[in-house]
C-alpha cells in the first residue's frame, strides 16, 4: 500500500465514528462532488447527438450513437480497475485522477474535425466517470456504515442525477443561443475545474472508515485476504445468484438510460421538438430520478431492497411504453416522469444491495464488478438498438428496449433475495461458501 494512503490513515480522526450525522460535513463535500460529476456528463446528453448530423453530416443512426458505446466500454472496464485499486490505495487519489481525464474530453470535442475525435473524447469521459463517480459513492458508503446505507446511496445518486439534469438543461440553453460548439463544452471544463478544486481542498480519504467498519463488524481483514479480482468477478457475476440478479438489472438500467442519452434527442427532433424542449424533457427525467432517490433510499432502509428494485424496473418499462404510445407532449413528459420514478426506485438500491452483501475490506472491488456489468449496458444498448433502428426504424428499436427491461424485471423478481441487514433471511453467499472467494473469503 502506498505511503500516501498510509499517511491518510494516520491522519484520520483518532476516534472514527460511522454514520451520516456524525460525518455530515465530509458527506456534504462528497455530495457536492457527485453533483459536479453528474453535470459533466449531462452536458453531452443534449448537445452531442445533433452534432453528428450538423457538424459532420452523419446520417447513420448506428454511427451516431457509437459515441455512447465507446463511453460505456471504457467506463465499465475502468469501474472494475478503480474499485479494486481503491481498496488498496484509497478513494481520494483515484477521484482526483478521474477529474484530470475530463479535460481532454471537452477539448477534443471543441476542436473535433471528424466524428472519430468525438468517439475518442468519450473514451476519456468514460475514464472520468468511472474513477470519479465510483469513488464518490464508495466514500459515502464508507462514512455511514451499515445503518442508513440506503439513504446515503440515495442522496449520492440523487445529487448526481440532479447534476445530470442541470447539465443537460443548461447545455440545451447554450446550444439554442450559441450553437453546438464550443459553449456547452466550455461549461463542462468549468465544472471540472471546480470539481477538482473541491476534491483537492476539502475531501478527506475515507478508507480508514471502511477499515474501522471491517474491524468492528467482521474482525481484522488484512490486505492479503482480499479475494483475487478474477474470483471476485465470478462470484459477483454467477456464484451469488442475488448478485447475478443485481448485475443484470444494473446493466439493463443503463441499457434503458442509453435510450435517453443516444436516442431521445434524435427521436424527439423527428417528432418536432426543438433542442431547448428536448433538454427540458431529459432534465425532467433526470430530476425525477435524482430527487426521488433520496426517498427511495430511505424507503429501502425500511422495507428492504428487493421491492423498490423490482418495482422500479417494471416502472421504467411502463414509462418507456407511455412515451412511445403517445403523440403529444403530455404523454412524453408523463413517460419521462414514470421512467425517472422507476430509475429512482431501482438504481440506488442496486448499489446498496452490493454494499449490503460485500465485506468492507473488498467492497470497492465488489462495487467495481457491479459497475462493470451495469455500465456495459451503455456499450450494449446503443449497438443493439442502433442495429435494430438501422433495419426496422427508431420506433422499433425503442420498443425493443421496453421488452428487454420487462424481461429484466422478471429475472430480478425470480433471483434476487433480500439483502438489507435488518430484513435478510440468509447471510451473503460468501459466508456459507468462503472457498468461492479464496481460502477464507476475506472474512
Amino acid at each position: 500500500m502506498g505511503e500516501k494512503v498510509e499517511r491518510a490513515v494516520e491522519d484520520a480522526p483518532a476516534r472514527i465514528e460511522l454514520g451520516l450525522r456524525v460525518n455530515s460535513l465530509q458527506f456534504a463535500v462528497y455530495t457536492l462532488i457527485t453533483m459536479l460529476i453528474g453535470a459533466t456528463i449531462g452536458t453531452e446528453r443534449v448537445a452531442l447527438p445533433p452534432l453528428a448530423r450538423h457538424a459532420f453530416e452523419i446520417t447513420s443512426i448506428l454511427y451516431t450513437v457509437s459515441f455512447i458505446a465507446a463511453f460505456g466500454v471504457v467506463k465499465a472496464l475502468m469501474n472494475l480497475v478503480s474499485g479494486r485499486l481503491s481498496d488498496n490505495r484509497g478513494r481520494r487519489m483515484i477521484l482526483l485522477a478521474g477529474w484530470a481525464f475530463a479535460v481532454p474530453f471537452a477539448i477534443l470535442i471543441i476542436f473535433a474535425r471528424s466524428w472519430w475525435w468525438v468517439i475518442a473524447a468519450n473514451l476519456f469521459l468514460g475514464v472520468n466517470q468511472a474513477l470519479t463517480w465510483t469513488m464518490a459513492v464508495t466514500a459515502k458508503i464508507d462514512l455511514v456504515g451499515p445503518s442508513g446505507r440506503g439513504l446515503a446511496v440515495g442522496i449520492d445518486e440523487s445529487a448526481g442525477y440532479v447534476g445530470v439534469g442541470l447539465g443537460g438543461f443548461v447545455a440545451g440553453l447554450l446550444v439554442s443561443h450559441y450553437g453546438l460548439r464550443p459553449a456547452p463544452y466550455l461549461m463542462a471544463l468549468a465544472v471540472v475545474v471546480v470539481g477538482a478544486a473541491v476534491t483537492l481542498l476539502f475531501a478527506r480519504e475515507t478508507l480508514p472508515w471502511a477499515r474501522f467498519e471491517a474491524r468492528r463488524a467482521h474482525g481484522s481483514a488484512p490486505a492479503q485476504a482480499l479475494p483475487k479480482l478474477g474470483r471476485l468477478a465470478v462470484y459477483m457475476s454467477w456464484r451469488d445468484r442475488s448478485m447475478l440478479a443485481v448485475c443484470q438489472a444494473g446493466m439493463v438500467n443503463k441499457f434503458a438510460d442509453s435510450l435517453v442519452a443516444a436516442f431521445f434527442p434524435l427521436y424527439f427532433l423527428r417528432r418536432g421538438m426543438n433542442l431547448a424542449h428536448i433538454g427540458l424533457l431529459v432534465g425532467v427525467y433526470a430530476w425525477v430520478w435524482g430527487l426521488g432517490q433520496v426517498l427511495s433510499g430511505a424507503l429501502a432502509d425500511r422495507i428492504g431492497r428487493k421491492p423498490p428494485i423490482t418495482g422500479g424496473t417494471f416502472l421504467i418499462a411502463l414509462g418507456m411504453g407511455t412515451m412511445l404510445a403517445g403523440s403529444t407532449q403530455l404523454y412524453w413528459y408523463s413517460g419521462a416522469v414514470l421512467m425517472g420514478m422507476g430509475m429512482a426506485l431501482a438504481y440506488p438500491n442496486l448499489i446498496t444491495a452490493v454494499g449490503d452483501s460485500a465485506h468492507p475490506a473488498w467492497r470497492g472491488g465488489a462495487l467495481g464488478v457491479y459497475r462493470l456489468w451495469r455500465d456495459a449496458g451503455y456499450a450494449i444498448g446503443p449497438l443493439l438498438l442502433g442495429g435494430v433502428a438501422a433495419f426496422w426504424g427508431m420506433t422499433a428499436a425503442m420498443w425493443t428496449g421496453v421488452v428487454v427491461v420487462l424481461a429484466s424485471g422478471v429475472v430480478t423478481a425470480a433471483l434476487l433475495s433480500e439483502t438489507s441487514p435488518s430484513r435478510a433471511m440468509q447471510p451473503p453467499a460468501w459466508r456459507a461458501h468462503p472457498e468461492w472467494l479464496g481460502a477464507d473469503g476475506g472474512a
